[in-house]
């Protein structure tokens, strides 16, 4: 009996101390995700960038028209110059639209925005606008 008392208390001890081995060890400290950015800038939605301005790519542009005639462009033309606003005709069409285009100038984008376009739209039928590729994707013609 004391033989058989002696082999439990041994492989007790034993299976502690495997058992012991085999235990996670205390908790790390963790550092903070904030020491490791550096100087990096926090994730920003689109929408938060620029006070709601849509963020383009330096090779986009802006573009109003769509217009049936050259007059009505023409007459557009007039009105943005009225308005302060710079632009020039396209050379070329734009690939999957019919109508008469302006190129907005970069630095005349911000003049127009959301309220002088629906006003826009007011005065002239078929006007859109959109952003394209500066250089001119599509062919002349």
């Amino acid at each position: 009996m004391r033989w058989l008392f002696m082999l439990l208390l041994v492989l007790n001890i034993g299976y502690f101390a495997w058992h012991r081995h085999e235990a996670p060890l205390m908790a790390k400290d963790v550092t903070p995700v904030s020491l490791y950015k550096g100087g990096q800038e926090e994730i920003r939605l689109i929408r938060e960038a620029g006070a709601g301005r849509a963020v383009r790519k330096r090779d986009e542009c802006l573009v109003v028209g769509g217009l049936q005639s050259e007059e009505q462009l023409q007459s557009l033309r007039q009105r943005l110059i009225s308005l302060d606003i710079s632009t020039e005709s396209l050379a070329y069409r734009l690939p999957g639209e019919a109508g008469y285009w302006l190129q907005v100038d970069a630095q005349s984008e911000r003049l127009l925005d959301q309220p002088v376009l629906t006003s826009l739209s007011k005065d002239f039928k078929d006007l859109k606008h959109k952003i394209i590729l500066c250089g001119g994707v599509a062919s002349a013609g």
